[in-house]
């Protein structure tokens, strides 16, 4: 790559704000393989290897100009590379001569623990609350979704957040919120070879980026990992080649543009849900839903669109806006809407070498109507059956604009093109309703898995549709699960 340093093999991080330096590691261990064998920090939990479960939470922290900001992330599918430059915090970095941290005190005096398998995962999401990491502002019931404890029934844990911020002074982290770019290791680390069989480059820029991918159009792109560490830790995929977009600055942009707002595909959920919920305020009450707090501190809103599943929640409800897909392949870019992107399961309208550089999100009218529904088992951090997003334009009775998109109904998110022609022109009645509802049918054969079968999803996916109908022509009519309440 141009005007690239070779690296030593190295992977430099802090911990507990002191310099670990790992040489020659597989650039596919995951970074609680590292915690646990080789450094012995086994209070990190490995409870489903899969960013499910919230046991082997840990705090990594990245420089941002005023001094560290914090995240809780799953370390079971954060590969080792991606720490390099960054801080570390785990369980153990919380006591001190042998004294528990007031938030593993409170766990204790509240009875929050019982086998005490997952409570370390517990304490650390707790202690991101009180430390204010990003993702931390939640009601303590959505802030915990991503830490599943089989024991105590969560009441004492939920006790325990709401009190966290007033009994844990943040401590350990404030002898770390002075580190500059400079004490967080900001090294080159363009093109290391890890390993012997295994590549991994961590590019700079979005040229260097764009030049190494087409000199390598068969690597894997690493985001935030939330689907890439499955692809290791439960398919044990030998990936060869990784390409990180982590430390490539002009993937996080989000900026208003012309017409709408630029999304880097870099731009982690967690960075997104603010301008997205702005926007479209059910688009930011799904992405509330879309993973746990971990996994929206580590997945991507480029990487959710690039992965291409037809479950995925983001392309639905981005297809309905009418957002814009930018591809970028070799420094030259080109745009399409982007349910052009999709073209059959596991096949997307991509050329070698080219990857996701941005989304453009419309700026919505006034007058639309945007509804997002997301249909799973469980209410928080659960892959959907069925998500369903309706942009609608009603003018004086008449729908005059239809913009409806499905994931879980086809082998990729697509636009119910029926549906929207039954709609478009037509009164806003239930006889039109009607009418539209079986022209969903007539245009999906819906997946029938594990989640949920074919006819579910058909009924479902009508149902959506009837319930844009009962919300806007009753909107006194409570139709919505709300968050706490689903927490019991």
């Amino acid at each position: 790559m141009p005007q690239a340093q070779k690296s030593d093999n190295r992977i430099r991080f802090l911990l507990d704000g002191q310099v670990q330096e790992v040489r020659g590691a597989d650039p596919t261990r995951t970074l609680l393989e590292h915690l646990r064998g080789d450094l012995r920090r086994t209070g990190t939990k490995e409870g489903c290897a899969e960013g499910d479960c919230g046991s082997c939470t840990v705090l990594v922290g990245e420089a941002d100009g005023d001094g560290v900001a914090w995240r809780a992330v799953n370390s079971c599918i954060q590969f080792l590379p991606m720490l390099h430059g960054k801080a570390l915090m785990t369980v153990e970095s919380l006591s001190k001569d042998s004294a528990l941290h007031p938030v593993q005190q409170a766990m204790v005096d509240r009875h929050g623990s019982q086998c005490g398998f997952c409570t370390p995962g517990i304490v650390m999401s707790l202690y991101a609350k009180a430390v204010a990491a990003k993702g931390t502002d939640a009601p303590p019931a959505e802030m915990l979704a991503g830490n599943l404890c089989r024991c105590t029934g969560y009441g004492p844990i939920i006790e325990v957040a709401k009190g966290v911020e007033a009994e844990a002074a943040p401590d350990v982290a404030a002898d770390l919120a002075a580190l500059d770019d400079g004490a967080m290791l900001d090294l080159s680390h363009d093109d290391p070879v890890q390993g012997v069989t295994r590549r991994w480059l961590a590019p700079r820029s979005l040229n260097q980026l764009a030049q190494a991918f087409v000199e390598h159009p068969h690597a894997t792109i690493v985001a935030g990992a939330t689907d890439v560490g499955l692809w290791v830790t439960k398919q044990r995929r030998p990936l060869e080649f990784l390409i990180d977009i982590g430390q490539v600055a002009e993937l996080k942009r989000i900026e208003a543009v012309d017409g709408g707002v630029w999304i880097g595909a870099g731009v982690r959920y967690v960075d997104a849900m603010e301008t997205l919920g702005g926007l479209y305020p059910e688009l930011g009450a799904m992405l509330r839903r879309l993973g746990s707090t971990q996994v929206r501190n580590s997945g991507t809103i480029g990487g959710n669109i690039a992965n291409g599943s037809p479950i995925g929640d983001m392309p639905p409800a981005l297809i309905a806006a009418g957002a814009t897909l930018v591809l970028n392949r070799g420094g030259e870019r080109r745009q399409m809407p982007l349910e052009a992107f999709f073209l059959d399961y596991g096949k997307q309208d991509r050329r070698p070498g080219e990857f996701v550089e941005a989304v453009i999100v419309p700026t919505p009218k006034p007058e639309l109507v945007f509804k997002v529904f997301k249909l799973s088992k469980r209410f928080d951090q659960d892959i959907s059956a069925v998500c369903g997003a309706f942009a609608l334009i009603i003018d004086g009775g008449v729908v005059s604009s239809a913009r409806i998109a499905f994931g879980g109904m086809a082998g990729t998110p697509r636009r119910a093109s029926g549906c929207e022609a039954a709609l478009i022109g037509q009164p806003w009645t239930q006889a039109t309703i009607e009418v539209a509802m079986a022209a969903i049918d007539a245009g999906y054969t819906p997946l029938n898995d594990m989640r949920a079968s074919s006819a579910y999803r058909s009924l479902t996916a009508r149902n959506m549709l009837r319930k844009v109908f009962i919300e806007t022509t009753s909107p006194g009519l409570v139709t919505r699960v709300e968050p706490e309440s689903a927490h019991g």
